[in-house]
């Protein structure tokens, strides 16, 4: 395993308690790994992941709605409103799906049926985009910036790309961007080591471009398939540290003009609406091209993927749905509407 520059003694002490508590988690994942669940497949895995979501939605609907249907009036339409933000999928995309039966259905009883079948419609139509895949490049070393809040599972999926990848049979260059967490640094050490990816790092508090510059420098020349560049978990409110990240891809360009060929914002699901806020402070100073919606599993939150792609036209890539390296899938449209309406 080639290291460049791992932390020197003088650091040792330190960063002992962070060290401690990133192998610990990283030990925790691996456990949890050992017995993982049975799969069912794409639409299996995000209807495990979307099941509190969708249980408070689908129990409000049921209750709203009745075997019998319900008339479409006033009080009807701000019941369902009320009951869709809920999900976080806030007031854009909950009031369009309002609206769409209020044209539908107005002064008509509907049927549980159909209201499911006009949200879905509407959803779809907010949701659609044209791929989840990766950004390659053309020739030579692929670069994927990732970006996100501390917390957000930015650690975490990272090790889910590199497990992917692996699987496709490539080549993988970590570049342990976080220079100011010892923590963030070991755990990610911890993974390279136990995935077979190289990975390139400083000392803690070192520069982060600097070991972007040298990650990026290293994929190329050992002609490795992927560099995967983690960057310090920064709040979106800190102008002067988003601004860096606008420097980390400039010091990337010097080494690959056409790079990052991808930039990953990893926002956490349980966020619900905090996420819009992050989505904007990235996507601006980074130039996102593409989200990892993490921890989709945790809470009753996962509509906030719709108003996050109604917003920015950023494409959700990938959806986390647990805590091992496998809980991990590209994602898709019409399994994640069947999941958040799932009646089953």
């Amino acid at each position: 395993m080639a290291r460049w520059n791992p932390f020197g003694s003088s650091d040792k002490k330190k960063s002992d308690d962070d060290s401690t508590q990133a192998k610990t988690q990283a030990s925790r994942d691996s456990d949890s790994g050992n017995q993982p669940a049975p799969k069912k497949g794409l639409l299996g895995g995000i209807r495990q992941a979307m099941k509190k979501t969708m249980e408070v939605l689908n129990t409000d609907i049921r209750d709203l709605v009745k075997d019998e249907g319900r008339l479409v009036d006033d009080q009807f339409l701000d019941e369902l409103y009320a009951y869709l933000i809920k999900t976080d999928m806030g007031n854009g995309p909950a009031a369009k799906i309002r609206d769409d039966i209020k044209s539908k259905y107005r002064a008509r009883k509907m049927t549980l049926v159909q209201l499911i079948d006009s949200a879905k419609g509407t959803i779809t139509g907010i949701m659609q985009q044209d791929t989840a895949n990766i950004n390659m490049a053309a020739s030579g070393t692929t670069v994927i910036m990732v970006v996100g809040v501390n917390g957000a599972g930015k650690t975490t999926s990272i090790a889910k790309l590199v497990n992917l990848f692996k699987k496709q049979g490539k080549s993988v260059v970590l570049g342990a961007g976080d220079t100011f967490r010892a923590a963030a640094v070991e755990q990610l050490s911890i993974w390279a080591d136990r995935m077979g990816a190289e990975i390139v790092t400083g000392r803690q508090g070192s520069d982060p471009a600097s070991v972007a510059y040298k990650a990026v420098d290293t994929a190329i020349k050992s002609q490795a398939d992927i560099c995967i560049v983690d960057t310090a978990g920064r709040l979106q409110t800190q102008n002067n540290l988003m601004d860096e990240l606008g420097r980390i891809r400039r010091v990337i360009q010097k080494v690959s003009a056409d790079a990052p060929h991808e930039v990953l914002l990893v926002l956490d699901s349980t966020a619900g609406q905090n996420a819009i806020s992050q989505a904007r402070g990235f996507g601006e100073a980074a130039g996102c091209t593409g989200i990892v919606l993490a921890k989709l599993d945790g809470s009753a939150k996962g509509g906030v993927a719709i108003p996050i792609r109604q917003e920015f036209g950023l494409p959700v890539k990938f959806v986390g749905l647990g805590e091992t390296p496998e809980d991990f899938a590209k994602f898709d449209v019409a399994a994640y509407v069947d999941a958040l309406f799932d009646t089953t």
